[in-house]
């Protein structure tokens, strides 16, 4: 591993195949033309990764990839973007996970994906000893991963809280099912919780956002961030409950802007902001995602950010 990293992200690593917003969805048979196809990282664990390196966050990656082509593609791309993969491990009898994102016109994204290596990721991938150097740990994706559980989880938070780190969390939450049994004992050891509003619905049955940041902060999370995509974000920790719109800009493609939230929280956080400039920060690497196809490609360079935050406000209110 490099020297000192700030930020060790855990998780989804992916393969993403991208296509500039189409028309129309083609029909059986049927041929629809895009002006671009992307082949770039995908995955909650290396876009987060990625979009710290390029706000010159010093960051490593833990996750798996396959014994394939896409696994070298995606290994190269990381180090290429200055994210530390050494600690990224090949399943060599599995493929490289990968996503096919299809964006039509006025409408949201449309997914295929193939899960591939990040069904062996797990607790073990993460070694103890980086505790020691990194005042953040990420881990994204949990609820998608079988190998990686709660059990596990816990003492490594655990250790990692003791030792002074920052524990970020944010899930993907691949069907229905029951989910609150796999984050009871797991929350009270996470600094910040960062689910979406869909994935948070799913896990908590409840439809209005800022309930399901009041049910997770209960459950022991000391912040809970629910985001809305273009409605914003609602936080909620002791004492303390907010509501946030967005910054606007030109939308392209919504793919990797809740996981270039997470980034911006990550930096708010070591940079030992407040809970709204955390928001502001998260917000605004959220909505330069957006602004171009693929989930990293859009999003700000430090100064490119700095200059956003100066010359543009985000509405926060605080909730009663």
């Amino acid at each position: 591993m490099s020297a000192s990293p700030q930020v060790l992200c855990a998780g989804i690593i992916v393969a993403d195949h991208v296509c500039t917003p189409i028309p129309k969805m083609p029909a059986a048979g049927d041929l629809v033309m895009t002006d671009g196809m992307l082949l770039t990282i995908g995955g909650c664990a290396a876009n987060a990764a990625v979009d710290l390196a390029k706000m010159g966050v010093r960051t490593a990656i833990a996750g798996r990839v396959g014994g394939d082509v896409f696994g070298r593609v995606v290994s190269d791309f990381l180090a290429e973007s200055g994210v530390d993969a050494s600690l990224v491990r090949t399943s060599p009898q599995a493929d490289t996970s990968q996503t096919l994102i299809v964006n039509v016109q006025g409408q949201d994204r449309r997914f295929i994906h193939t899960f591939g290596a990040n069904k062996d990721f797990a607790a073990g991938d993460i070694p103890r000893d980086v505790l020691s150097q990194i005042k953040v740990l990420y881990v994204g994706g949990y609820l998608l991963m079988p190998a990686l559980r709660q059990e596990d989880l816990v003492p490594l938070f655990a250790e990692a809280r003791a030792r002074g780190v920052k524990v970020v969390v944010d899930v993907v939450v691949p069907f229905p099912g029951e989910y609150v049994s796999k984050l009871d004992q797991l929350l009270p050891h996470v600094d910040a919780f960062l689910p979406n509003s869909m994935e948070a619905e799913q896990i908590t049955g409840l439809k209005d956002p800022l309930a399901q940041a009041e049910f997770f902060h209960r459950l022991g999370a000391k912040t809970a961030v629910v985001t809305m995509g273009g409605e914003g974000a609602v936080l909620v920790q002791d004492g303390l409950k907010l509501r946030s719109g967005i910054y606007k800009v030109p939308f392209v493609d919504g793919s990797g802007g809740g996981d270039a939230f997470d980034a911006g929280y990550i930096i708010g956080l070591l940079e030992g902001k407040g809970p709204e400039d955390c928001l502001r920060m998260a917000s605004a690497l959220g909505a330069s995602c957006v602004r171009a196809v693929g989930t990293t490609p859009g999003v700000f360079k430090r100064a490119e950010c700095d200059h956003f935050l100066r010359e543009n406000e985000l509405a926060i209110e605080r909730i009663r």
